[in-house]
């Protein structure tokens, strides 16, 4: 049976939730709107938290993007709850849970290249240090340096979030 390992609890989620936040706030705070825009799953929990968090601690008009990606099959068409128009000459953080080779991230980016944009940076609670392409998260939560073997997962709840390492 595989060892489980409590990586973050649910007060230290929330903590890296709003530091990241800070964070964001900082690189945009000359800004007037930014797109969160967070990756299916897991990444739109996190992008709604830190959503939540910026209007907390800033003015800036914060508009919230689901991107739909199959994590499985990257190379499939990816789609956006809001269309390109939207984002167009904005400042856009890609979020996602744990950043594990980084072709989620990879393709994500590569979608929204398609139109021009302000600026572009990346976001994640979790980043493994196993990455097969080159991309980085511009804003992480905590760093792992993990065997290939090993698989962490992120459960979201509203009052007991937790990573584990497996």
């Amino acid at each position: 049976m595989k060892k489980t390992t409590i990586i973050l609890d649910h007060n230290q989620i929330n903590q890296k939730i709003k530091r990241i936040a800070y964070q964001i706030y900082e690189v945009n705070s000359s800004e007037k709107e930014v797109v969160i825009a967070g990756i299916q799953g897991n990444g739109v929990y996190f992008s709604k938290q830190l959503a939540k968090s910026l209007e907390q601690i800033s003015s800036l008009k914060i508009t919230l993007c689901e991107v739909l990606i199959d994590k499985k099959k990257p190379l499939d068409k990816i789609t956006t709850s809001i269309k390109s128009i939207d984002y167009k000459n904005k400042s856009i953080v890609l979020v996602d849970d744990v950043l594990n080779s980084g072709t989620t991230l990879m393709y994500g980016i590569k979608h929204f290249l398609e139109v021009p944009l302000k600026r572009f940076k990346t976001a994640v609670l979790v980043n493994r240090n196993h990455k097969k392409y080159p991309v980085k998260a511009d804003f992480k939560g905590i760093s792992l340096s993990t065997s290939i073997n090993e698989h962490v997962e992120v459960y979201f709840d509203e009052k007991n979030s937790k990573a584990f390492l497996m």
